[in-house]
């Protein structure tokens, strides 16, 4: 099992930056497949980006390639997500989440069995 706590959320203006961390408890986070979602008021979760227990460079939505970018570092048990270019339509409560262990990547938030809590993200116009 893995308990997930996302961090580095806030207000910032369109245009900017945010680095969003997930870090992971226990050992065995280099098993897991991780993704990012995000769901805005009134929306359904949406998927953002997702990277294989393996690593490598992962993938992400289409309609965000560009300008977020998924990456790991197994040795600190973290997840990030580098937004930039944000948008106000960027305004979310952002999710990471993880799968079975050494299960594939997914963009369909059923195949993660593991969520954190979210961390709110308000791109101002």
């Amino acid at each position: 099992q893995v308990q997930l706590v996302e961090s580095g959320g806030g207000l910032v203006q369109a245009g900017g930056s945010l680095r969003l961390s997930c870090a992971a408890s226990g050992r065995t986070f280099s098993s897991y497949a991780m993704g990012w979602f995000r769901q805005a008021p009134q929306k359904e979760r949406e998927f953002v980006a997702a990277i294989s227990w393996i690593g490598g460079s992962g993938y992400t939505a289409d309609s965000l390639k560009g300008r977020f970018t998924i990456s790991r570092d197994n040795a600190k048990n973290t997840l990030y997500l580098q937004m930039n270019s944000l948008k106000p339509e960027d305004t979310a409560v952002y999710y990471c989440a993880a799968t079975k262990p050494y299960s594939g990547s997914s963009y369909r938030t059923g195949d993660y069995d593991y969520w954190g809590q979210g961390t709110q993200v308000t791109v101002s116009s």
